[in-house]
């Protein structure tokens, strides 16, 4: 069994292919789009998990912390804008941006080209929260990162630009098949 506790017997075909290629004995060509988007899916189930254990307890849900972090990184957004983002319903956004203003974490303030809209901006005091998880999450990751070899350390570290572009692909708008 290997250190994440899954045998090779309980690994998909994909994973197992991406394994593969991990360890050097499948050539990247013989790895088609399907397996690879196949085996990032399943990688990124397994960090969601660890990204809910590494998180702080603060009373605040990954969609509410999600929902922060893209305005602290993007400005103010319009409620219909944010939900497509975070791929919620408009209603449910609505009611979640009432909890954080609610919590003073967001404010509701008129766009500058029409004031008739109506925007969503983070706070001070969600800026801090977010800095607050973050530093946890941060020093949490560093214990994780201690108990890797140097060589996996330096293969997450070369990953970094991919994992930053993936996350920043398009998501303004519902993929395919996405409702």
């Amino acid at each position: 069994m290997d250190s994440a506790g899954e045998g090779p017997d309980q690994l998909g075909p994909d994973e197992l292919a991406l394994q593969k290629l991990a360890s050097g004995d499948l050539p990247s060509r013989d790895l088609d789009d399907r397996a690879l988007a196949a085996g990032v899916a399943a990688g990124l189930e397994r960090l969601i998990g660890l990204f809910r254990w590494i998180s702080p307890t603060s009373g605040l849900s990954l969609t509410a912390a999600a929902t922060l972090a893209t305005l602290e990184r993007s400005g103010p957004r319009r409620l219909t804008a944010l939900a497509a983002r975070e791929g919620v319903t408009q209603p449910a956004m609505t009611q979640l941006v009432a909890r954080l203003q609610d919590a003073g974490l967001v404010e509701r303030v008129a766009d500058p080209a029409d004031g008739r809209v109506v925007q969503v901006r983070i706070t001070a005091e969600g800026q801090a929260l977010l800095a607050g998880r973050r530093a946890v999450r941060a020093e949490r990751v560093a214990l994780l990162l201690a108990r890797l070899s140097p060589d996996e350390q330096a293969a997450l570290a070369a990953a970094l630009p991919a994992m930053d572009a993936l996350a920043n692909a398009q998501r303004d708008e519902p993929l395919v098949g996405q409702t």
